[in-house]
């Protein structure tokens, strides 16, 4: 990338010259999408981010929260979405470095990892390549590393070929809290860990345009990470940060030394001053810019009172890292870069970090509406075999049994439910993450709100009650004046339920530009989110396992809303129209089962989504390996079929029992029992019946085609 001519003329017009090539590049990353959120930032104004229990919010590497037991949170969200296309270990695994870090320079140790993942169809081998090579390289890290993965969510679509999204949401424990605000001019500025080399060159520029078909030639824009190093960094940070040693600290991530010596000191209404000769390398030769600007990984710089500097830099080397003093904070508000005694660069350091301009985008709405005129309904029976083995519904063990979700003992409930769960003292944190993505390109404004209510029903089937969110908006080219439209429409309806249910969000991404010249394609908007709740006592979550004699009741209204369900796409290969739309009713829906779950003795819970009604009963009896009989024409009321069965409304939960509730609420309504051996459906004028054996073939799809 180059600077545009504009902003060329605002910083020639500022510093009373041209800028040098070393300027002109550190410009170029700084004033990237990816670290200006030059598109975005005029709509995140409208997400409401303070709240009683916020410690810290956007602005941070992590936002921080404190919980209900006095414990204080970070959670931090991240896209490593191009990198991922481009070498798909290695960028799956240093988008999980990178997020660890994130938590880590708030002074916390990372105590858990979820990632919301889209790829392209899955019937096509490049997108089978990219699967298995970004499972592996979150598995690979994140195991090697200590830190469970606990959770996620995968999306299929053809939206997504030639540029999958790969989010890291990763929350930790405060041990001693830190900021990367710079604290006192003249203090050091040392650099820890990992020696720098040339991976991950522009990887700020390169996150800020699109994916080109000869992509091969951006591998080196990806960096490589090396996770016992990181391990190795964790535990040294977080000793420093108990001895007192550290006053701010930042990642290195994107831009580098750069980006994180420039944030930290302006933060902190200061400047920086660094001498890259003091940068440890790794290669040869390299130039003044590639040493500011490289994005190597497990890198971190933490500024040190003068008289810490030895106490630090033996504990660097108990933890055999290497540690420099590379620079220092100055008085001055700016940015000074010194190779060989010369300055390379010398700029206001605000200049940098605040001032890229923002852009007046266009938007103009875009109807996605499609009329299935020949609608010729297909037998229930054949229809649900048939979306059991739709990628987006179909289990996901093959990617989450190849995760390390039990490490450091803390794990409760474990991939494969909605939520996780983790236990902290006799409490619970729980955690979520996703959004839906056709529900947004259907109708980004609703779609956005649901995203919110779809985390929030997760919560809610542990009993848990949301506290806070981050997002990760991963979005299309905002010069183009309808994707503009969906990302301002979506973020706006997130802000709207976000401030409706009082959870506010502490951070967060952006992510833009996710299109593909060699597919002609742009993602489906997909604002994930992740969210966290608490839980009192960690012993009211149900155990999520059904038994033979169970009952089963379903809580919530089902109302006539396929359009954007995986049951039109499955189908009907069409996004349809009339998407759910989010009610006051689903958010008291949320709200009481909170209360069920807490005050009742649940087996089981679970949020109605994709799918349907049919399609949770279905996932249930599988997984339990129980059947269901069930009989929904008392809840049928003037729908037909399809729209009872299939429907994606929100705010709507199925509950198992062992024994019958006793309850009054006309939201909750008895359909069933749990039996052996099959599922039974009976609607108005129909009863189809499913083996187990048929269903648990077709679901376990995406495990039988990795493994060939």
């Amino acid at each position: 990338m180059t600077l545009e001519k504009e902003d060329l003329d605002i910083i020639k017009n500022r510093l009373g010259r041209e800028p040098n090539e070393v300027e002109t590049e550190f410009f170029v990353n700084l004033w990237s999408e990816h670290c200006a959120y030059r598109s975005s930032r005029p709509v995140l104004s409208s997400f409401v981010t303070e709240g009683e229990n916020v410690v810290i919010g956007p602005g941070d590497d992590a936002g921080v929260i404190e919980l209900p037991n006095g414990e204080l949170l970070a959670l931090a969200i991240e896209s490593h979405n191009h990198p991922s296309y481009i070498d798909p270990y290695n960028g799956a695994a240093t988008g999980v470095g990178g997020i660890v870090r994130d938590v880590l320079s708030m002074g916390a140790r990372p105590i858990a990892l979820l990632d919301p993942l889209r790829f392209g169809d899955l019937e096509e081998e490049k997108n089978r390549y990219l699967l298995e090579g970004v499972v592996d390289g979150i598995s690979s890290y994140g195991n090697s590393i200590g830190v469970p993965t606990v959770g996620g969510e995968v999306e299929f679509d053809s939206s997504y070929n030639g540029n999958p999204l790969v989010n890291a949401f990763c929350v930790g424990i405060v041990e001693n809290l830190l900021t990367a605000k710079a604290t006192t001019p003249d203090n050091p500025l040392l650099l820890v860990g990992a020696s720098t080399g040339r991976d991950g060159l522009g990887g700020a520029s390169f996150a800020s345009q699109e994916l080109e078909e000869d992509s091969d030639k951006d591998r080196p824009n990806v960096q490589v990470g090396d996770p016992f190093t990181e391990k190795l960094l964790v535990d040294c940070i977080l000793e420093m940060a108990e001895d007192g040693l550290i006053e701010a600290c930042r990642d290195l991530g994107a831009a580098g030394l750069g980006g994180a010596s420039s944030e930290m000191c302006s933060l902190g209404g200061y400047g920086a001053e660094i001498d890259l000769n003091k940068v440890h390398l790794r290669e040869e030769n390299m130039h003044p810019l590639e040493i500011l600007l490289s994005e190597s990984q497990e890198r971190m710089l933490v500024e040190i009172k003068p008289e810490n500097i030895d106490k630090a830099t033996e504990l660097t080397e108990k933890y055999d890292l290497e540690s420099n003093v590379v620079g220092k904070v100055i008085e001055e508000e700016q940015y000074i870069a010194l190779y060989n005694q010369e300055k390379v660069v010398d700029v206001p350091i605000k200049l940098l970090t605040d001032e890229a301009p923002t852009y007046t985008r266009e938007h103009k709405e875009d109807n996605r509406s499609e009329k299935i005129t020949s609608r010729t309904t297909p037998p229930t029976k054949e229809a649900l075999t048939k979306l059991m083995a739709n990628p987006n519904i179909a289990s996901k063990e093959w990617i989450y049994s190849q995760y390390d979700h039990e490490v450091q003992i803390r794990t409760v409930i474990k991939p494969g439910s909605d939520s996780a769960v983790l236990k902290l003292d006799e409490g619970g944190v729980a955690l979520t993450t996703g959004c839906n993505s056709h529900h947004t390109y259907l109708d980004p404004s609703n779609g956005g709100k649901g995203s919110v209510l779809i985390n929030a029903m997760n919560l809610a089937t542990v009993g848990a009650r949301p506290i806070a969110m981050v997002d990760c908006l991963n979005f299309g080219n905002p010069e183009r004046e309808d994707i503009y439209w969906e990302f301002k429409k979506t973020v706006e309806g997130m802000a709207e339920m976000a401030e409706k249910m009082n959870i506010p969000v502490v951070g967060g991404n952006v992510s833009l530009y996710n299109e593909s010249a060699e597919y002609g394609s742009t993602v489906k908007p997909t604002p994930n989110i992740g969210m966290v709740g608490w839980i009192p006592e960690v012993n009211q979550t149900p155990n999520m396992k059904v038994s033979p004699g169970d009952h089963i009741y379903i809580y919530g209204e089902t109302r006539p809303e396929l359009g954007a369900s995986q049951y039109f796409k499955e189908i009907y290969q069409s996004i349809g129209e009339n998407p759910p739309k989010p009610r006051q009713q689903d958010i008291n829906n949320i709200e009481n089962m909170v209360d069920l779950v807490r005050e009742n003795d649940l087996s089981m819970v679970r949020s109605i989504s994709r799918g349907g009604l049919i399609t949770a009963l279905s996932k249930t009896a599988v997984k339990n390996n129980v059947g269901i009989k069930t009989d929904l024409t008392e809840i049928q009321g003037n729908l037909d079929k399809e729209e009872l069965l299939f429907s994606e409304s929100y705010g709507r939960f199925l509950i198992a029992t062992e024994e019958k509730l006793d309850i009054e609420d006309s939201n909750l309504t008895k359909i069933g029992q749990a039996q052996e051996n099959k599922l039974e459906v009976k609607v108005i004028g129909e009863k189809n019946t499913w083996s187990l054996k048929e269903l648990e073939n077709q679901y376990n799809y995406i495990k039988k085609l990795m493994k060939g």
